[in-house]
């Protein structure tokens, strides 16, 4: 099994920053790709972005491209996602994921392991 716990949630005013991180234990973290999801109060869990086993390669939901930077520490089996430019349409629960097996995955079932989430909300 895989933890992965989340922080850095927040209340943030729209066109600030957030930094989120996720901590994994219990697996070889750096043999995974790490995602990011997001889920907004009554819609269906959206993804946010991917970066594969080595952090060399990243790909983004185009809502947050630009905007989001995803980036990994396997030295301390954390991944980030640096949030800029803030929304009201960011607000969500943002989930890290782990996956064993695909290089960049985009699909909630592709995943193997979730976080328990953190609250990110945008005030206009």
């Amino acid at each position: 099994q895989m933890q992965l716990v989340e922080s850095g949630g927040g209340l943030v005013q729209a066109g600030g920053s957030l930094r989120l991180s996720c901590a994994a234990s219990g697996r070889t973290f750096s043999r995974y790709a790490m995602g990011w999801f997001r889920q907004a109060p009554g819609k269906e869990r959206e993804f946010v972005a991917t970066i594969n086993w080595s952090g060399a390669s990243t790909y983004y939901a185009d809502s947050v491209k630009g905007r989001f930077t995803i980036s990994r520490d396997n030295a301390k089996n954390t991944v980030y996602l640096q949030m800029n430019s803030l929304k009201s349409e960011d607000t969500a629960v943002y989930y890290c994921a782990a996956d064993r097996w695909a290089s960049l995955p985009r699909e909630p079932h592709e995943y193997d392991y979730w976080g328990q989430g953190t609250q990110v909300t945008v005030s206009s």
